[in-house]
């Protein structure tokens, strides 16, 4: 009976879906908050939402009539935006418990956190060793996942066959930070508060957008940034199109290297790297890194590039400020970056830091930045 009605409700949305037109110029940034992964369609007997795969076009459908109260969730991100809705109690079972930033002392989170809720937070393991036995104890309403390729996943097609409801979930791969802060409302949705998560959403869409056209309008110098540090002896580079790209360049900088007009990062060697360093008068996200030595140890050559772009920031007038930062100043014992969790919800906090660091001067003293934290 149950899997008639959830039929019935899905048959009555694609009848309304078939007669909606969306609007999707997130690549143009006509409408950055539009996310082109994701659908909610809201009707009277629940909301219809949609994933569609980057892949291959197709779609994942889910009919929520009721709030779920059992989720479990395989990203942080995911946990992140439950968080901001303050709904972590509709959370059984995550993957990568450690890995949840849970604040510190020194830095308090921008969201209230109520960390007493997560004891009773069962881990689950990863999607390439998950404990299907945990995971079918929970009976969980809904497991959320993600995809990273068109193929599904053995991982997905073993819950389907335990009888899991299983959502995919693409926030990831959103090219803009507003379209990823979005997804706050298929949260909401799902737990049955959707006006908090609208709420949350539009504040955070207002806040960006006021900081980004702040910046385009007073016209600053844009700073020329050098991104990451070799990973598996690759040094990858995010496109024009890309997520950080979009934070850095409404944050009034311009990232070297990058390549417009495709969406997957590119790959540069150290000597291009060095090169680049001649431009560059900022230095970001330099990996697991909080002190220059270590940076130094990572490859001596850093040593010229850092005498390159501490030279190129004194021409420009920043001398007198720090020119290399990294985003791990909320990180727990285990690695789990905050940016990842609650940054992805907060965008605006994400952008806000980014003025900070790329514009000192315009900032009177040294403020506090929430996720980065320079590099001395």
């Amino acid at each position: 009976m149950k899997s008639l009605l959830q039929t019935a409700l899905l048959l009555a949305f694609i009848c309304i879906l078939c007669g909606c037109k969306v609007d999707k110029k997130q690549g143009g940034l006509e409408n950055p908050s539009q996310p082109l992964y994701l659908e909610l369609i809201n009707g009277d007997v629940g909301t219809l939402a949609i994933s569609v795969s980057p892949f291959d076009g197709s779609r994942d459908t889910l009919v929520i009539d009721r709030p779920l109260e059992r989720l479990i969730v395989m990203s942080t991100s995911h946990f992140g935006f439950l968080d901001a809705i303050d709904a972590i109690d509709c959370v059984s079972g995550i993957s990568g418990k450690d890995f949840i930033f849970t604040g510190s002392e020194a830095s308090e989170p921008p969201i209230p956190y109520d960390w007493h809720k997560m004891t009773s937070i069962v881990d689950v393991g990863y999607d390439s060793a998950p404990d299907y036995e945990k995971i079918v104890e929970l009976k969980p309403d809904l497991l959320l996942t993600y995809a990273v390729s068109g193929a599904k996943s053995p991982f997905i097609t073993k819950l389907e066959q335990l009888g899991i409801p299983v959502f995919i979930v693409n926030e990831h791969l959103e090219s803009h930070p507003l379209a990823r802060a979005s997804y706050i409302r298929l949260f909401g949705a799902l737990t049955g508060r959707m006006p908090e998560a609208d709420s949350i959403f539009n504040a955070v869409k207002e806040a960006y957008s006021f900081i980004a056209d702040s910046i385009a309008t007073a016209q600053m110098p844009g700073r020329k940034v050098l991104l990451n540090i070799p990973y598996n002896d690759q040094w990858f580079v995010p496109s024009g199109q890309s997520y950080l790209t979009s934070l850095i360049r409404d944050a009034g900088g311009e990232v070297l290297g990058c390549e417009e007009g495709r969406a997957a990062s590119s790959v540069m060697s150290v000597e291009k790297a060095y090169s680049l360093s001649k431009e560059a008068d900022c230095w970001l996200n330099v990996g697991w890194c909080t002190t220059l030595s270590q940076l130094f140890g990572v490859n001596p050559v850093f040593k010229d590039m850092v005498g390159n772009i501490q030279g190129n920031a004194r021409i420009a007038g920043y001398g007198s400020f720090p020119v290399i930062w990294n985003d791990n100043k909320r990180v727990n014992a285990k690695g789990g970056n905050d940016i990842w969790q609650s940054g992805v919800a907060r965008p605006d906090l994400l952008l806000r830091d980014l003025v900070k660091v790329l514009h000192p001067d315009n900032q009177g003293e040294a403020a506090n930045t929430i996720y980065y934290r320079p590099i001395e």
